[in-house]
């Protein structure tokens, strides 16, 4: 965990060789500490330190802090009589209270308990220890009070609502952006293993950081203490007389161990490994980085990388990297997973007139993350765009929480490459059929507000504009060219990228006429026809952008003798200085090689318009309401939980999954199982002509094995049908009319539960269009799944059927999300059709698989 002051601290279970540090840890505590920990005076002794060590994990269990090498926390809980309470307790060191320590250890005690059924935590606090009812008041969770026998009593539910995971998150952003500091804004920089030789990676990142224009001091060091560059070596860093904030490392993969452990003892804070020789190689290297990190953590600082680039900031004119080409400077921040793609996009960026504030390659990330280099770029005034290469993620949930924060104020574009493997579980249910791995990015972005690119040219195009331009209030574009096959072009471009090319307003129609030739056309696009002059270009422009239809402008130019390119954007760029659009302007300037500082630049006009249909997505995305957490209510977790306690991995039986859906407010059809021909004609006579009669058996796909009839009409029919089926089955009500709707979960091993919707019945595959969201959903989320797509059309009510009941149906997504959230052993859950009618709806099939997967250790809670 991060804390206040950007120093990490490792958490860990206790063990039975802990005892002597705890009994130190306890020791050292003043009186006063110890009193209000234990209320009362204790002797410190091993027996004191024995009771937090060796603890089962169920109805005991207990964290330990250390930080280099030193315990400096300890927090427990212990279940009470009432089988989901415990009560927890919680001492840290008296020289590090303040700094946040004790709201951590809270966190994850909480979280820890959880996994094993714990509901809520009672904790009694003296009323004096003031710190430790701050660390409570302070959560985020829900407490109830209250003073008896001169002790407070606290009780809260331990569950993480949506306003707890705000308060952590809040805590997390601070907590990242300091521990970043000494990367971002690093007052000095040591280079170990620059060597004097050139052509080395070492020696080449030194002089790149000396040639950069950093504003601090540089030291090199290798093993001869040579000097690099006219700078002054050293052979080791603790020779160097003064503090170092920020520490490269480009040895051999085997020689970095020692290498770290030097600077980590000499007070570095911030590591970046360039070496390779880690994860990627497999086994030997994957152990090696897990020592690395070990030892990082231990010393309660970051690692970027190992297996990366370097990182360059523009803040402080850092260019610790081994790019043969220096980082231009700008406004956009940009992280990549992959080296060889970050050096490909710089030798582009530079191309196209893109500044970087700043380059991270986090190679590895077996520390530093994506989701940490959002947090830094939110707080970063000198980042307006933030771009991102991605081949995994790492916390997939904590991203769609940062990025959607940072979204709302600066647009982030990302490249992604690879899938997360869910594609090779098998796909039993028609939900997970239509879902995968891609699926699952998808919705991510699109929950977060993140721009998906198809590839390297399409993430350069749409930075172009959003690091230049204002965006876009709406989707009409208009077009100004002297060639009218290049104008047709870009139209059809723009139907392509979801925009439109409207008519204009009769005053701009009249003041084209007006400046234009006869011959040319005002229409949309405009065409000025070939003999157009640099004139007409300067005075078109800033008629067409005073338009009150048109809300972008592309402006194409092929070469004629009678203008230049180089001309033609000069004089554009000069009209968008004499009156500063508040509209994206776009250019396409065959022929034209100066740069615009006011217009956007584009090879083709496919590029622009595609571009220009980007910043419309975002503009509009923009415009959706943020949602907020929505805790549904009549769900009973526990009642859940013992339905799948005592049934089998697999397909759940009918009455099982009945019972589970149940438990949630899930609603479904009434329905009988029958054992034989006579039971089913009993319950058809029950229910009233016509029934459904389907089969009993768990997990059948029906209407594939020919296992369900409908519209079945008398007692005769029923015994046919029960014979052809065969015993046990379902009998159910006919159901007529409504939107036949598909919804369910499916739960993909990086991402977690998705939720479904979309087209159902037999026809569900078929006709697809299922919409996706990673849960835990926002109202808003519910409501756009409901209502976007073809299954959207269905609810709104399709070629004059009656609108189905929308709100019922956003809260029945809304309830599969917390169940795929409290239950992550439900790997498949398919409700297949949902009636939906004006006045609710009902899940008339439902088949659930059970998968016990082994949870997985994170050495990263944050």
């Amino acid at each position: 965990m991060i804390l206040r002051d950007g120093r990490t601290l490792r958490l860990r279970a206790t063990v039975r060789a802990d005892v002597p540090g705890l009994v130190s840890f306890f020791g050292a505590l003043s009186p006063n500490s110890l009193y209000l920990r234990f209320h009362g005076v204790v002797s410190v002794d091993e027996a004191l330190a024995r009771q937090f060590v060796d603890l089962d994990g169920n109805e005991r269990g207990s964290l330990v802090g250390v930080l280099a090498d030193r315990v400096v926390c300890v927090g427990s809980w212990a279940r009470l009589r009432e089988p989901h309470t415990a009560e927890a307790a919680f001492v840290v060191a008296d020289e590090l209270q303040g700094q946040g320590i004790g709201t951590r250890l809270l966190e994850r005690l909480a979280a820890v308990a959880a996994e094993v059924g714990i509901e809520r935590f009672v904790a009694m606090v003296l009323p004096a220890n003031a710190a430790m009812l701050g660390v409570f008041a302070g959560s985020g969770l829900e407490l109830k009070r209250q003073l008896e026998n001169g002790v407070f009593e606290i009780e809260f539910p331990i569950r993480p609502t949506a306003a707890y995971i705000e308060r952590v998150d809040r805590r997390d952003h601070v907590s990242v952006v300091e521990s970043l500091r000494s990367f971002f804004e690093p007052r000095s920089v040591a280079v170990i293993g620059a060597s004097s030789r050139r052509g080395t990676i070492g020696g080449e990142l030194f002089r790149n950081v000396l040639t950069g224009g950093f504003t601090g001091a540089a030291y090199p060091v290798n093993r001869k203490g040579e000097a690099v560059g006219g700078v002054r070596g050293y052979a080791d860093l603790s020779e160097i007389p003064d503090p170092v904030d920020l520490a490269v490392i480009c040895v051999p993969g085997e020689h970095v161990l020692p290498a770290a452990e030097s600077a980590l003892a000499a007070g570095v804070r911030a590591l970046c490994v360039i070496s390779a020789g880690f994860a990627e190689i497999g086994g030997e290297g994957r152990e090696r980085q897990e020592r690395l990190l070990a030892v990082v953590r231990a010393h309660g600082a970051r690692l970027l990388g190992p297996n990366c680039l370097g990182i360059a900031s523009a803040a402080v004119g850092l260019n610790a990297t081994f790019a043969a080409r220096p980082v231009p400077a700008g406004n956009i921040g940009f992280s990549s997973q992959s080296g060889a793609l970050g050096l490909a996009f710089l030798e582009a960026a530079a191309t196209r007139g893109l500044g970087l504030s700043s380059f991270v390659s986090i190679g590895n990330k077996a520390d530093v993350s994506s989701n940490d280099l959002l947090e830094w770029w939110q707080d970063d005034e000198t980042t307006d765009v933030v771009l991102l290469y991605l081949e995994s993620f790492g916390n997939p949930r904590k991203f769609a929480r940062v990025a959607r924060r940072l979204a709302r104020s600066k647009p982030i574009l990302a490249l992604k490459s690879g899938t997360t493997g869910s594609g090779a579980r098998a796909a039993s249910s028609h939900t997970a059929a239509l879902a995968g791995s891609e699926a699952a990015v998808d919705a991510l972005f699109h929950q977060a507000g993140v721009f998906r690119a198809a590839t390297l040219e399409e993430l350069l195009d749409a930075t172009a504009l959003l690091a230049s331009q204002p965006l876009p209030r709406g989707r009409r574009v208009g077009v100004l060219t002297n060639a009218g096959g290049l104008g047709i072009l870009c139209a059809d471009a723009c139907e392509a990228a979801g925009l439109e090319l409207p008519t204009f307003s009769p005053e701009t129609e009249a003041a084209l006429r007006e400046l234009l030739p006869a011959e040319a056309s005002v229409a949309n696009p405009i065409d000025m026809l070939g003999s157009a002059r640099v004139v007409s270009y300067e005075r078109a422009l800033p008629i067409l952008v005073a338009d009150p239809r048109i809300d972008a402008v592309i402006v194409l130019f092929v070469p004629p003798v009678t203008a230049g390119g180089d001309e033609v954007a000069t004089a554009l760029d000069a009209a968008l200085a004499a009156a500063p659009a508040e509209k994206p302007v776009l250019g396409v300037l065959l022929g034209a090689t100066v740069g615009s500082a006011n217009m956007a630049r584009f090879d083709y006009p496919e590029s622009a318009a595609r571009a220009l249909g980007r910043a419309a997505d975002r503009a509009e995305w923009l415009r959706r309401p943020a949602g907020v957490g929505v805790d549904v209510d009549g769900v009973d977790v526990e009642s859940a939980r013992s339905v799948l306690d005592q049934a089998e991995e697999g397909w759940l039986t009918p009455a099982q999954a009945r019972a589970l859906l149940a438990s949630f407010g899930i609603p479904v059809v009434d329905e009988q199982i029958a054992e034989d021909e006579d039971a089913a004609v009993t319950a058809a006579d029950a229910f009233g002509y016509p029934v459904v009669v389907k089969s009993a058996v768990a997990g059948a796909h029906k209407t594939e094995t020919g296992g369900v009839a409908v519209d079945v009409r008398d007692a005769h029919d029923v015994r046919d049908v029960v014979a052809q089926i065969g015993a046990p089955v379902l009998v159910q009500p006919f159901l007529r009319g409504g939107a036949e709707l598909l919804a369910g979960i499916v739960q993909d091993p990086v991402f977690g539960p998705l939720v479904a919707f979309g087209p159902g019945g037999v026809y569900a595959e078929l006709i697809g269009d299922a919409g996706f969201r990673i849960a835990p959903l926002t109202d808003a989320d519910a409501a756009e799944l409901v209502h976007s797509g073809k299954a959207g059309r269905l609810v709104a009510g399709f070629r004059g059927a009656r609108p189905a009941d929308a709100a019922a149906l956003e809260d029945l997504v809304l309830r599969l999300s917390r169940l795929g959230e409290e239950l992550p052993e439900i790997a498949e859950l398919d409700l297949n059709p949902v009636i939906a009618g004006p006045d609710g709806c009902v899940a008339v099939d439902a088949r659930v698989r059970l998968e016990r997967a082994p949870r997985e250790a994170r050495a990263k809670t944050w």
